[in-house]
């Protein structure tokens, strides 16, 4: 049995066929695939004193039996991998972040709302707060994986990642759509911070993120020492991260004061 898991981070834009990158990821050997923060509508913005700008854009929300998802989960079928699918949720009052991770019967295992929101940047988002983060388990080559998930700024607090660490998870995936390694006030500092969130949940943690000019690029993997295991450039494509389970695991046993803070 495999000691290792393979993760494909999607940095590919959205409105990409998510059947053709999942069939790319599968090709790999990759067992799952997680694409960008709300790859519905790449993350799109919107003049919100502009009325019917703002009807216009909640009204592109998707839910969960709809087509778009609909598609990830037939892909996710297909091609037998787990598939993390990233989407603009209808809600009222107002519509959420979400992603939903799906296993290869295309059954969804674990679905996400953002927590921490970025309300001064699409004002028109509910926050997911009074839904707990949570870790499930997962079938893979390597027997069974229990993993979590962020959505972007989710991991710039604490609490997500303790939370998941508590939970068991050994790998928590996080959707992103913002400047990794490039950003004008802090630079690199994200990056950072996931490596040192990381360190201290002794988890790993795998981040897809947007290509360039939507964002910066940089999807990147660390593990639960975090150290970087993979990085991409700014251009689109798969970045394959490999997750060392027996590492991941030994850490967390013989550090788990570090998992447990």
């Amino acid at each position: 049995m495999s000691r290792s898991l393979t993760v494909a981070l999607a940095q590919y834009p959205s409105g990409r066929d998510c059947t053709q990158i999942v069939a790319e990821a599968k090709a790999t050997a990759a067992e799952i695939v997680v694409f960008p923060e709300m790859y519905s509508n790449g993350y799109a913005r919107f003049d919100p004193k502009d009325l019917a700008a703002r009807a216009r854009w909640c009204a592109d929300a998707e839910s969960l039996d709809g087509d778009f998802v609909g598609r990830f989960r037939e892909a996710a079928k297909a091609h037998r991998v787990q598939v993390v699918a990233t989407f603009l949720e209808k809600g009222e009052p107002k519509p959420f972040n979400a992603a939903l991770l799906i296993d290869p019967e295309g059954r969804p295992l674990l679905h996400h709302r953002k927590v921490h929101i970025c309300d001064f940047d699409s004002p028109e988002l509910a926050c997911g707060r009074g839904s707990d983060f949570a870790a499930c388990d997962i079938e893979t080559g390597a027997g069974p994986v229990r993993v979590g998930l962020m959505i972007r700024m989710d991991r710039e607090y604490p609490e997500a990642a303790r939370s998941l660490s508590r939970q068991g998870a050994e790998i928590v995936l996080v959707p992103n759509c913002c400047d990794l390694a490039t950003d004008r006030t802090v630079g690199d500092v994200r990056i950072a911070q996931a490596r040192g969130r990381a360190f201290e949940t002794a988890t790993g943690i795998g981040v897809a993120n947007y290509p360039a000019p939507r964002c910066d690029g940089h999807s990147f993997a660390v593990d639960a020492s975090g150290r970087i295991i993979a990085m991409a450039d700014a251009s689109p494509g798969l970045l394959l991260a490999t997750f060392d389970l027996a590492a991941i695991r030994r850490t967390r046993r013989e550090e788990r004061f570090r998992g447990q803070i």
